[in-house]
C-alpha cells in the first residue's frame, strides 16, 4: 500500500469525519490543519443537546427546499461552521489554517472561513453556491479541488 500524500490523508480524515453527520441531504466533514497538524474537525449535524435531524425530520426536505437555497431552514451547523467554532471553543486560532472539507463551502461557510483567518481551501465535491465562489474570489484565499 502507498503512502497518502498529505492532501490525502487529511482529505481522508474529512471523509471520516463526515461518517459522523446526522444530516439526511448531504454528509460533509472538515478538517483544519496547520503546519501539518490537525487542530480542529466538523460534521454537520444539529448544535450541542438539540435534537438530530434523524430524530426531527428535515424541514427542507418537508418544503422541498432546493439544495444550496433557504440556509436558515436548517436546524443543522454546517460542518466548516463546526470545525471553526470547535476550534474557538477550545481556544485554538485557525489563522493561516487550510482546511479540508468533503465539500466546497456555502456562502455562510465562505464568510466564516474568510473571517476566522483561513488561509487555504481545499474540497473534494462541488457545490452550487455561486455566491460563495464569489465572495471567495474576491480573497487571498488559496482553493484547490482535489478529486479522491
Amino acid at each position: 500500500m502507498e503512502r497518502p500524500s498529505r492532501d490525502e490523508y487529511f482529505m481522508k480524515m474529512a471523509q471520516l469525519a463526515a461518517t459522523r453527520s446526522t444530516c439526511l441531504r448531504r454528509k460533509v466533514g472538515a478538517v483544519i490543519v496547520k503546519d501539518s497538524h490537525v487542530l480542529s474537525t466538523g460534521y454537520n449535524g444539529s448544535p450541542r443537546g438539540v435534537s438530530h435531524c434523524e430524530e426531527k425530520g428535515c424541514l427542507r426536505v418537508l418544503m422541498n427546499v432546493p439544495s444550496g437555497t433557504r440556509h436558515e431552514l436548517c436546524r443543522g451547523v454546517h460542518a466548516e461552521q463546526n470545525a471553526v467554532t470547535q476550534a474557538a471553543y477550545f481556544g485554538t486560532s485557525v489563522k493561516d489554517a487550510t482546511i479540508y472539507t468533503t465539500t466546497f463551502p456555502c456562502s455562510l461557510c465562505a464568510k466564516i472561513l474568510i473571517n476566522s483567518g483561513i488561509k487555504e481551501i481545499v474540497y473534494d465535491e462541488g457545490y452550487m453556491d455561486d455566491l460563495s465562489k464569489e465572495i471567495l474570489g474576491e480573497t487571498d484565499i488559496v482553493i484547490r479541488h482535489i478529486d479522491l
